[in-house]
Formats: C-alpha cells, sequence, structure tokens
C-alpha cells in the first residue's frame, strides 16, 4: 500500500508542509476541449467543498484554467465558508495572455492580481510559471523584463511561500530547473504506469532540492475511467494502438481484483522522489473515491506483474493539438 494520503511532508526546502495528495481543479473551469466533458458552476462547487471536508489540505488550480472559471468557482466556495480551511495548501500559476500569448513581467503581474482576485486572497502558497513553451517566445518569458524572474521578485514581495515551475515538455524544464533556483516543479502525463518521459527530470530535481509534484496519474483520465468508456489519452482522442498499453494495465488489475485507477495513483504514490500527487476530479464524489483508491491494498504480486510490462519514454504530448478551454 502507498503512504497514507492525508500524512503531511515537506515541500523540499521550503517551511510548507503538504499531503501526499493534491486535488487538480482545471476540470472544474469547464474545459471540454481538453477533457470531452462540461462541469458546471453547481458541479464544481460541490467537487470543491467535498476537496475542503476532506482530509487532504492541498490544492492546485490555474489562471488560465477555463480562462478564469477554476479559480472564480474556488474564491466563491472560500468568500462562502469564511476563508481557506485551516492548514490547507493553495496553489496557483502565473499564466501568460491567452489571447497573444504574450508572457512578460507586467502580464505576470496581472495574472497574480487576477488569481488573487478571483481566490479571494491576499497572497498564495505556492506559485508556479505555467506552460513557457506556450507562449510567443520562450526566450523573452525567461529572460529579463520576462515572467520568470518576475516570479522570483514575487516571493521576496511576500506574494507567495514557494515558487516552481509547471510545464510539459521535459526539454524546456530541464534548463530552466538548472538555471533558477526553484522550490517546487510540476510534472504532468510524464511519470505514469505508461509512460517514464519524466524520470530522468524527476532524479535531477530531488538531488537540486526541489519538490516534485507529478500531475496526471490517470494519463489525463483513461486509467480511471477506463479505457472500453472513455477513449482518450492525455487529453486527445486515442487509437486502438495507443490505447493497447492502457489495456495491459488493465488486465493485470482485474485478474487481481485492482481498479486501475487504485494502481495508477499508487504507482506515483509509493515513489519516495515524489512529494505529492496531483489527482484532477470533476465531481464531489471524485474526492472518496480518490482516498478508496489511495488506501487500496495491492499486494507486491501485482506491483511485480506491472513492472514487467513495457513503458514509453517518449514525449506523451508531443503530437498534442493544444487547447486552452
Amino acid at each position: 500500500m502507498a503512504e497514507d494520503p492525508i500524512e503531511k511532508t515537506k515541500l523540499g526546502r521550503t517551511k510548507l508542509a503538504v499531503t501526499k495528495i493534491c486535488f487538480g481543479t482545471s476540470s472544474l473551469g469547464d474545459m471540454p476541449d481538453t477533457y470531452g466533458y462540461a462541469v458546471d458552476e453547481e458541479r464544481a462547487k460541490k467537487t470543491v467543498g467535498a476537496i475542503f471536508d476532506s482530509p487532504v489540505k492541498f490544492l492546485d488550480t490555474s489562471r488560465i484554467y477555463g480562462f478564469g472559471r477554476s479559480e472564480e468557482r474556488i474564491g466563491e466556495v472560500i468568500r462562502e465558508r469564511g476563508g481557506v480551511p485551516r492548514g490547507f495548501v493553495i496553489s496557483t500559476k502565473l499564466d501568460r495572455d491567452p489571447e497573444t500569448n504574450r508572457f512578460d513581467a507586467s502580464q505576470a503581474r496581472r495574472s497574480l492580481e487576477e488569481s488573487l482576485k478571483a481566490l479571494g486572497l491576499d497572497r498564495v502558497d505556492v506559485l508556479h510559471l505555467h506552460d513557457p513553451e506556450h507562449t510567443d517566445s520562450l526566450e523573452a518569458t525567461t529572460g529579463p523584463g520576462g515572467a520568470l524572474p518576475e516570479l522570483f521578485k514575487m516571493k521576496e514581495e511576500g506574494l507567495a511561500t514557494a515558487v516552481g515551475l509547471a510545464a510539459g515538455s521535459v526539454d524546456v524544464m530541464m534548463p530552466l530547473l538548472q538555471d533558477w533556483d526553484f522550490d517546487v516543479l510540476i510534472t504532468h502525463n510524464r511519470f505514469t504506469l505508461t509512460n517514464r518521459n519524466a524520470h530522468s527530470m524527476i532524479d535531477f530535481a530531488c538531488a537540486k532540492g526541489i519538490a516534485v509534484l507529478n500531475a496526471a496519474p490517470y494519463a489525463g483520465g483513461v486509467l480511471a475511467k477506463g479505457s472500453s468508456s472513455y477513449r482518450r489519452y492525455v487529453y486527445q482522442e486515442a487509437s486502438e494502438g495507443t490505447l493497447d498499453p492502457i489495456r495491459r494495465v488493465e488486465a493485470i488489475c482485474a485478474k487481481h481484483d485492482i481498479p486501475p485507477g487504485a494502481a495508477a495513483l499508487q504507482f506515483s504514490m509509493r515513489d519516495p522522489r515524489i512529494t505529492s500527487t496531483i489527482c484532477g476530479v470533476s465531481r464531489p464524489e471524485r474526492v472518496e473515491q480518490t482516498l478508496d483508491w489511495a488506501r487500496w491494498p495491492i499486494p507486491q504480486e501485482v506491483w511485480d506483474e506491472l513492472a514487467s510490462l513495457s513503458f514509453s519514454t517518449e514525449d506523451p504530448e508531443a503530437t498534442r493539438d493544444y487547447k486552452a478551454g
């Protein structure tokens, strides 16, 4: 069994302590182009409420999720409850201008101001530079006058306790992780039962003292929902060949009467390099289900069988048609 999902661990070199699970809230911003389904405001707010009522004390969002709707819906629940629950850690991200993809210092400031207004906060615990690979100029984003140096200024000003890098491409992330003193990073879809693209980057981060948050352990949802009913892989319609590795995982889990989602989640949680695993939830009942999966007994023989399966080391989103909605 993986570590207790509500056990707290230190977030890298910071003073923050976070639970082994973090709930991701991108789908709560209503992003049908990404997930293939819609989430209305009432369902989103009930899901946020379920997160706040759970023993997990860590939530991740972003300015660009649903073009602001994710943060706005979270903020409404925070206001209705009179504030963030005690001991809760909020993580959000600076984002580029969604219309021009420009990501300079002024856009970074605007992004944070909009986040704080939507969430109803005066600061956040964790603040990431988000998806620099999708900006109009990576060099401008990370160079003088760009969003990246502005992120570190925000930390100096006390607007965030920890700063991180949340991106997709490992090739984009590695030079930035080498050159900048980040507290934390988020990798997504690149360390799962079927893909290990981020393995070496995770090793590097741990050696440097950077906390690793591993997001999307279900490969965009298919390992949680099942390949027969959710024929998508890392946010794209999937071919039979793409789904074959998923089905091999499902076959082993079916033989041992284990939910594939439990295996996918615990694969991340049981890795000592991973500080916390970010699990997206799109409805209230998924919160309790995530905790059940995190505690599901999985014998070592199952891990041995899963370890015998081949996996990809390629970028799983290399051909993704990226859409922000």
